[in-house]
């Protein structure tokens, strides 16, 4: 028989007061209350080791839930959150089931709530989502199909200097190909990394970058060297809208994760930082999982492109009927008894005019269409994209 429900406490403590004087048994006093001995036993066990506190009623659950998570693998979980203080419950659960298969490892949302009580896990803005693009950009469809090129902002190290990353990613694998502690946005800085990149792991269909140095000009034509060279290598050179960071939106990623891990505080010099930086791409492409890849990290889905870096550029080869005329010095085509400016980066290269079908004069270098001559005013005007020409679009006919 349970407790007369009228007054729960004021009962226990009646029967507690009772059990201190000695007047009745434990048998009696349990027949009086209506409760077994083992429950007579307990609650005055409980009143003497903590006077009427001990009478409250007590959370049911057990101690312990069965199916909670070992100590071992939850010390486990946080000792690699201490290690790597940027990683989050799905990159940790990840990296430790790959290092010991055999373990079962809790969910990911069981490891995040392990950090949140160990402190480890602090709120943090929720990131804003960008607008959708119109016209979309290159999907990269496999490795090197398209690499992401960048300059990371620029920061003071130790010693004074300038640090202004030059980074280049693959779109597909998210492989970190190259990572160089640049102090400028200069070509001179840019063109022997991105060979050194383009002799390690081949040349790449299409490079992606913005409109700024060394990637993009003002002009008409927006060639600069380092453009001029992809092109006479084959490479398209694709380029987002200005003020559209989110266009490439993986890069921009990226150079977040690379601030907080490798740049955090900067090192003493450059050559310390490219140290740091070579430690950190060595770490991101073959350690780190990564959440877009299933929690694998980049050199898993990342080979080297069958196409070559040649020791030689080629030549173009263009149309017979196409009218070839050589840069001069200044920039500048003669065409039609008339000085026309092409490009500071084209002077010694030859481009082609051809007619087009509306019966206007189309120059190219390559294959790359750089602008049309007006009729009425000889000079370099950018060309008009057909609709759903998206190649157009994204190649140098928007500086």
């Amino acid at each position: 028989m349970a407790w007369n429900e009228s007054c729960v406490m004021e009962q226990r403590m009646r029967f507690a007061l009772l059990c201190d004087r000695d007047d009745q048994t434990m048998v009696e006093l349990c027949e009086m209350f209506g409760i077994s001995r083992q429950t007579g036993y307990e609650w005055r066990r409980r009143y003497r080791e903590e006077g009427p506190a001990g009478l409250m009623d007590r959370p049911r659950g057990p101690h312990r839930h069965g199916r909670s998570t070992p100590d071992a693998v939850a010390e486990s979980i946080v000792a690699l959150r201490l290690a790597r203080p940027s990683w989050g419950p799905r990159k940790i659960v990840a990296k430790l089931a790959a290092q010991t298969p055999e373990v079962t490892w809790p969910a990911p949302s069981t490891a995040g709530e392990i950090l949140k009580r160990a402190g480890l896990v602090t709120s943090r803005r929720p990131p804003r989502r960008a607008p959708p693009r119109l016209g979309e950009l290159t999907r990269p469809q496999h490795a090197n199909h398209v690499w992401c090129a960048d300059h990371k902002g620029w920061v003071r190290l130790a010693d004074r200097g300038r640090l202004e990353p030059l980074t280049v990613t693959d779109g597909f694998s998210r492989f970190l190909v190259v990572l160089g502690a640049t102090a400028s946005t200069s070509k001179e800085e840019a063109i022997p990394l991105f060979e050194i990149a383009f002799r390690e792991h081949g040349l790449p269909e299409t490079i992606r970058t913005d409109n700024g140095a060394p990637f993009a000009s003002s002009g008409i034509t927006g060639l600069t060297e380092l453009g001029v060279w992809w092109a006479k290598l084959g490479i398209r050179h694709e380029r987002i809208d200005r003020g559209s960071p989110q266009q490439n939106g993986g890069h921009e990623r990226f150079h977040r994760t690379l601030s907080r891990e490798a740049m955090t505080p900067p090192c003493a010099d450059r050559a310390t930082q490219q140290a740091r930086f070579d430690a950190f791409r060595h770490d991101y492409n073959h350690e780190r999982p990564h959440e877009a890849l299933g929690q694998k990290p980049p050199a898993a889905f990342y080979e080297p492109a069958p196409r070559l870096l040649p020791d030689r550029l080629p030549e173009p080869a263009y149309a017979p009927e196409a009218a070839v005329r050589k840069v001069r010095q200044a920039g500048e085509i003669k065409w039609a008894g008339s000085l026309v400016f092409v490009s500071g980066a084209l002077v010694g290269e030859p481009v082609a005019i051809e007619e087009t079908d509306t019966g206007d004069w189309l120059v190219r270098f390559f294959d790359l269409k750089i602008g049309i001559i007006d009729r009425k005013t000889r000079k370099l005007r950018r060309p008009v994209p057909r609709p759903g020409d998206r190649a157009s679009q994204n190649t140098q006919t928007q500086p």
